[in-house]
């Protein structure tokens, strides 16, 4: 498992973009599930749960079919 905190900058409000944007398609590799608590890569194995409170998104990124393989997830989220 992977954990990584998010903080966004006053009035920037990156969780509502970034949701916005997988769901008309411009994120085209994740979508959302769950009713947008759970985020989907369509090549990676895993998921990630996510959440924002006050400013932080809050992250874990699982998988727990392959656990060594976080890491493709987080990469293709950050964007190496």
């Amino acid at each position: 498992m992977i954990r990584v905190q998010i903080i966004e900058r006053s009035g920037s409000e990156v969780f509502s973009v970034l949701k916005s944007a997988m769901r008309v398609g411009d994120l085209r590799t994740f979508s959302l599930q769950k009713r947008e608590r759970k985020v989907v890569h369509e090549r990676y194995p895993g998921w990630m749960n996510w959440s924002s409170s006050e400013g932080v998104i809050s992250c874990e990124i699982l998988s727990p079919q392959k656990p060594d393989s976080e890491w493709q997830f987080l990469s293709a989220l950050v964007g190496s």
